[in-house]
């Protein structure tokens, strides 16, 4: 594959895109953020008037984009056709805040550059190494038959964490290992030897960790108090699980961790302590599914720029033998933070899906091409 790779990342208010130079190992030229308040269209034909710019005379060869939810169909990056795009659209219910901003990108770049190979790289796709047990709910088998089962998601995010400590740490990288992705998504996923063996978002990315406006794990007996007892309707449930609840939900004030930090407020202080007690519970529950744990890997908005979290779980961890060496909120780049005389290894590594985005394109068209 020759020329430029466009590996596309959709927020929920921001479009993060990056252009590569294709290959076996493609290299990063450019990274920008678009915002994309004004819809999929405008900021699709802004990232593509960035890319004339950006690409200095290179053609752009092909796209790819972070899709969140590929289903029990779609268990590796693949080349977008419209049967694809629609079956990935019939996946909205199983991720309602993000599947949608991921298509209408799809969408908009077709009709923008409707000749351009597009592939699909899932954020489902790296859990499908984890053993059946971690992939099963405790519902019927006819449910699970029909796809009402563990996902987990950031996978990535997480994917890009196993690579990078492939070459900083590769002793660790062979071990047992908890990657933290903290945002203001955030989950964790347990790694044996880089591969996923259980993580913390389930079914949707509702479960698992607190974050900043979802509420994480929570009793079903709940859902049906707020259905029975509080006459809400399913709608009204749905926004308040995936915007009303979390960080901004404890405390009243913001989803935002700076601003938490910042605040003097007493419920501010709640949120963050749920949030820090629900990510050190859920890595040593990682750790019995590994049967130990030899290091943790902080990534994401919160993960790599906070240093008063990442101490605060630490210090709970502590008694499994984490202590971490002074780390300053400024610190750049990859770089490990435990201290000498700790029994577990601590990293920070900043999250790089594009890249990752960028590589499962280059395999996907280059594979699709020698057939």
């Amino acid at each position: 594959m020759a020329g430029v790779i466009l590996a596309l990342n959709v927020g929920s208010s921001s479009l993060k895109a990056a252009l590569f130079e294709a290959g076996a190992e493609p290299n990063a030229i450019a990274r920008t953020k678009i915002d994309g308040a004004a819809g999929p269209d405008r900021a699709i034909a802004s990232a593509l008037d960035w890319v004339g710019s950006a690409a200095a005379g290179r053609e752009l060869a092909a796209a790819g984009h972070r899709v969140v939810h590929g289903g029990d169909r779609f268990h590796a990056s693949v080349r977008l056709t419209p049967q694809i795009v629609d079956a990935l659209d019939a996946l909205t219910p199983l991720a309602p805040l993000h599947q949608p901003e991921c298509m209408a990108a799809v969408r908009a770049l077709t009709r923008l550059r409707p000749d351009l190979p597009q592939v699909a790289c899932f954020d489902t796709a790296f859990h499908w190494s984890q053993p059946p047990v971690a992939q099963r709910l405790g519902l019927t088998r006819a449910l699970h038959d029909r796809g009402v089962r563990r996902y987990g998601f950031h996978g990535l995010s997480y994917e890009h964490v196993a690579g990078r400590l492939k070459t900083l740490d590769p002793r660790l990288a062979a071990g047992r290992v908890v990657a933290a992705h903290l945002g203001s998504g955030a989950s964790l996923c347990a790694m044996a030897a880089g591969k996923s063996v259980e993580t913390t978002m389930g079914f949707s990315p509702l479960d698992g960790l607190l974050m900043s406006t979802r509420c994480g794990t929570l009793d079903p007996g709940a859902v049906l108090y707020l259905l029975q007892h509080e006459g809400m309707s399913a709608h009204q449930v749905q926004d308040l699980l995936y915007r009303r609840s979390g960080l901004l939900g404890v405390s009243g004030l913001s989803g935002d961790m700076k601003v938490l930090l910042a605040s003097p407020q007493t419920a501010a202080s709640e949120a963050i302590e749920l949030f820090v007690h629900r990510a050190a519970r859920e890595i040593c529950a990682l750790a019995v599914s590994l049967g130990g744990l030899d290091g943790v890997v902080f990534t994401g908005g919160i993960g790599e720029n906070s240093a008063e979290i990442r101490g605060r779980i630490a210090a709970r961890l502590n008694w499994l033998g984490l202590d971490l060496a002074p780390d300053p909120d400024d610190g750049v780049g990859d770089r490990r933070i435990s201290a000498r005389s700790s029994r577990i290894a601590a990293w920070v590594l900043p999250a790089d899906e594009e890249i990752v985005i960028a590589r499962h394109v280059a395999a996907t068209l280059g594979h699709a091409k020698s057939d």
